[in-house]
């Protein structure tokens, strides 16, 4: 999954071991805990046992659901229910009132280990018939007589550098693959994700090239990263990342991190995607607001239903009522929040209106679909040193570049200059904001030095003019 964990309202259960040909069952998850715990443990023992082995096996559940352990290996469920592989779920068992009751009052609390965020592998066993490193469930019991709480008993098993979150949020899950493959250009948390996972995964692949920066932006350092992942793994080697590489990728980042094991190496807060705001809403501010009304602001100019807005990096209450009405007209759920589907639908209804119209007002040409950056090549690239050269001629502190189509050091230089003059990041990357600020001016400096028909051309004409 991407981000922080959450607690998922269902859970996709297997019946069976992991390759049968068992049927899935689709469970809510304090459903599938409390049946867990009453296939597992008994309704007789002290309740501070009963509470460890709980925070045990939501843990171990939240662990296979956020590694995407078996969807990474190309499995249509989140666990299984055959005990060879994870824990006991028996359909339609009968569920213990005391078991109820503590699932309910912690069903949103999982156990981490210090200084990573995922939840932590507990692995466990019954302690009698078999025994492993982790807890042993008939293990709790004396632990509990003796007078030791629920997260005492689990430092006995899993040491004393563990923590337990309380009061996750609890949400509707999707699986991680942002539904659409991520190319050269592409920009986004999904895409600083894969960079990130690459280079770690790299580490243990040499072969495989480091990324830098990780900066959500897919350039040409990701795309070789990606091809050489690829090759490594014998998956056709185009540099996008689609489905299958996605998937990949996901099942080499969880093994060489070992994060179903009592050993996992973990994921620190800063391996977190973070370039991008994962949700956007009423009160927000920055770029990622002007982008989203820029994509905003072209759409509706071909629905009526949408107001027109101002860009201008607010999200205000004009900003939430075009959202809502974007909503509206796409079949999504009209709550004013920006997340993964409002914004992947934003950005297709875009592309569909850049596709088949690409001027705007003044003649500029709207936003290409991909960021642009050095090593880059195409008709974008060369629209973006034309308009650079145009505005250089007003602005001497930018320098103009050769049109040439292939984003060079001049290019570079030449938007860098631009983004320092007009108060943007000066990164050197053409992405919405710039390519707006930049398409803009052009249009303004081009409508403003058109002379019309008898309009005084602003110079002394010279005698050698007028003859």
């Amino acid at each position: 999954m991407t981000g922080t964990p959450f607690i998922p309202r269902t859970i996709v259960v297997h019946l069976g071991p992991p390759s049968s040909n068992a049927e899935n069952v689709y469970v809510d998850f304090p459903g599938y805990i409390k049946n867990v715990a009453s296939s597992e443990i008994y309704p007789t023992w002290p309740e501070a046992a009963m509470r460890a082995n709980i925070y045990a096996q939501i843990s171990y559940a939240l662990n296979r659901y956020y590694t995407e352990w078996y969807r990474s290996q190309g499995y249509d469920f989140d666990i299984t229910n055959s005990t060879q592989f994870d824990q006991a779920f028996v359909p339609n068992r009968e569920i213990y009132d005391t078991v109820s009751d503590i699932v309910d009052d912690i069903f949103n609390s999982y156990v981490v280990r210090r200084g990573s965020i995922e939840p932590y592998f507990t692995q466990y066993c019954n302690g009698t018939t078999s025994t492993c490193d982790g807890l042993s469930q008939w293990g709790t019991v004396p632990l509990a007589e003796q007078g030791l709480g629920p997260y005492e008993i689990l430092t006995r098993f899993y040491g004393d550098d563990i923590d337990i979150v309380t009061d996750a949020p609890v949400r509707n899950g999707q699986p991680s693959y942002p539904g659409r493959p991520l190319r050269l250009g592409d920009s986004g948390n999904d895409v600083q994700q894969i960079q990130i996972r690459l280079n770690r995964i790299s580490t243990n692949y040499p072969g495989i090239p480091k990324i830098n920066p990780t900066d959500g932006n897919f350039g040409v350092d990701t795309e070789a990263a990606v091809r050489a992942f690829q090759r490594t793994f014998r998956l056709t080697e185009d540099g996008v990342v689609g489905s299958a590489t996605w998937y990949r990728i996901t099942y080499l980042f969880n093994a060489v991190k070992r994060l179903s094991e009592l050993d996992s190496e973990g994921i620190r807060i800063d391996e977190l995607p973070r370039a991008f705001e994962q949700l956007l809403s009423l009160g927000d501010t920055g770029d990622n607001v002007r982008v989203l009304q820029y994509y905003l602001a072209v759409v509706a100019t071909y629905y009526a239903t949408i107001p027109e807005i101002q860009v201008n990096g607010i999200f205000d209450e004009s900003t939430e009522a075009a959202v809502r009405a974007f909503q509206q007209q796409f079949g999504l759920t009209v709550d004013g929040l920006v997340g993964r589907q409002t914004w992947q639908a934003m950005e297709d209804a875009y592309e569909s209106i850049r596709t088949s119209t690409e001027l705007i007002d003044g003649g500029s040409i709207l936003f290409p679909g991909r960021v642009l950056q050095s090593g880059f090549q195409g008709e974008d690239v060369a629209t973006i040193q034309e308009y650079l050269a145009y505005i250089a001629t007003v602005y001497p502190a930018i320098p103009a570049p050769a049109v040439t189509g292939v984003y060079g050091m001049e290019t570079v230089q030449a938007v860098e200059a631009f983004q320092r003059e007009f108060g943007l990041e000066p990164n050197g990357i053409v992405g919405v904001t710039t390519w707006d600020a930049i398409a803009s001016l052009y249009s303004d400096l081009r409508t403003g030095n058109a002379q019309r028909i008898g309009q005084f051309p602003g110079t002394e004409l010279g005698e050698e003019v007028s003859q």
